[in-house]
């Protein structure tokens, strides 16, 4: 396989970069920043394309899209109708018609397409789902997921992470999004979403300017038809917080925090610890490998746009 890098802008990239170089020839890199480009492709021994169409003619049968999310709908589109593979960050695009663009491209040009989705195939989360489809929790009513760095408040995160334009909101978007996608993977697509969004961050280093005060705290709530809530909790001004993921039912609950996954139910009488498999590979390691597991696919990319479009259309405080 012959892949190209496209776009750099992504903190991901380079761990990208490193994965596919295990598996594929990687003829190039690109991106809209003549500086990103020139520095990534020094750092990782690339060829640098002087152009995205030098890219899209370079014989590649797959691609990296890593750029800025507001231009995934044109790039995917492009390297679609080339005939080229294609991995994906997330999230998809910034509408939903744009993800119907995308979607369309696939079809009609018979490409592979993954995105990156990694907590499904994490072993906490999947034993986690385990229990939750196993029926012992009776009916599902709640979802609690939190993830959360410190990538604003200790001043890591790269400026562009802050530009509304190019990432479509803040942290509940970018971060956020492995929550909405756990969300639909465990309790379906909502009848509506909430949201709380503010500005937390008071490290004096990072400089932000008012314009660029994206929320970098966030909570989305969830309803589903049924009565069930699922919270969506994400930002980036906590530091040393465990990935937390919890479900409830009638019949009990499972959770999973500090690499353990505990559950108690009715049956079980007490909390019991739930046995945890081996980690799955990671998209990024299935679509080159061509072992292409479910849940990372078009239909799922297409739903975390829609979710977001929901959080972001109903914020009761910014």
């Amino acid at each position: 396989m012959k892949t190209v890098i496209c776009g750099v802008w992504h903190v991901h990239a380079g761990m990208y970069c490193k994965e596919a170089a295990q598996h594929s020839e990687i003829l190039g890199v690109w991106d809209d920043d003549p500086k990103r480009l020139a520095a990534f492709a020094e750092k990782y021994s690339l060829r640098a394309f002087a152009s995205f169409d030098e890219l899209l003619a370079s014989g590649a049968d797959s691609a990296v899209v890593c750029t800025s999310s507001d231009t995934h709908r044109d790039v995917i589109v492009a390297l679609a109708d080339a005939g080229i593979d294609v991995f994906t960050e997330k999230v998809l695009a910034l509408t939903s018609a744009q993800c119907d663009d995308i979607e369309k491209a696939i079809d009609r040009n018979g490409v592979r397409f993954v995105i990156s989705y990694p907590h499904k195939y994490s072993p906490l989360i999947r034993a986690v789902k385990a229990v939750a489809d196993s029926g012992e929790l009776g009916k599902l009513n709640y979802f609690r997921f939190r993830n959360v760095h410190d990538g604003a408040s200790a001043n890591w995160l790269p400026r562009h992470f802050y530009d509304a334009a190019q990432c479509g909101g803040g942290a509940m978007i970018d971060l956020g999004a492995h929550g909405m996608y756990l969300a639909d993977w465990f309790m379906g697509m909502p009848q509506s979403v909430a949201s709380v969004f503010t500005r937390a961050c008071t490290n004096p280093d990072a400089n932000l300017k008012n314009a660029d005060r994206l929320e970098d705290n966030a909570v989305s709530v969830l309803a589903y038809p049924d009565g069930a809530i699922a919270l969506n909790e994400t930002g980036f001004v906590s530091k040393g917080c465990p990935m937390t993921l919890e479900v409830a039912g009638e019949d009990g609950w499972v959770r999973s925090d500090n690499n353990t996954v505990v559950k108690r139910t009715r049956a079980s009488g007490s909390a019991v610890e739930v046995p945890v498999g081996d980690p799955l590979p990671a998209p990024i390691t299935q679509f080159f490998t061509g072992n292409i597991l479910p849940g990372c696919g078009i239909k799922e990319a297409k739903n975390l746009t829609k979710l977001m479009e929901m959080a972001y259309a109903n914020v009761i405080n910014r």
